[in-house]
């Protein structure tokens, strides 16, 4: 699993559609449709019902999208830890500071 997939997923799951979710990433609809085709093929499940009008989470992706959530903000806040120990390449991370 990617995080762009991750992000995929949520989006869709956040907009209800594949166009507003692509649009929203800076993705063509097929790229977006590839990123959550990828996810479900991860994990085994299928995460949405496609129709017409929109995307409908599946059980599997009710159950999934909390989690995919959480892993987006865990991997946000490593992103920000790096980028900071980056821009201090001194730092030394004790009981003290942590």
């Amino acid at each position: 699993m990617h995080e762009r997939e991750l992000r995929a997923f949520t989006s869709i799951a956040e907009t209800g559609r594949m166009d507003l979710a692509a649009k929203v990433l800076g993705y063509s609809q097929p790229a977006l449709s590839y990123q959550l085709k990828c996810l479900e093929t991860a994990l085994g499940a299928t995460l949405f019902t496609r129709n017409p009008t929109g995307a409908k989470l599946t059980m599997a992706g009710q159950v999934i999208l909390p989690t995919a959530q959480a892993t987006l903000v865990l991997m946000e806040s490593m992103k920000q830890t790096a980028g900071a120990v980056g821009r201090h390449p001194g730092l030394r991370l004790t009981e003290a500071n942590w």
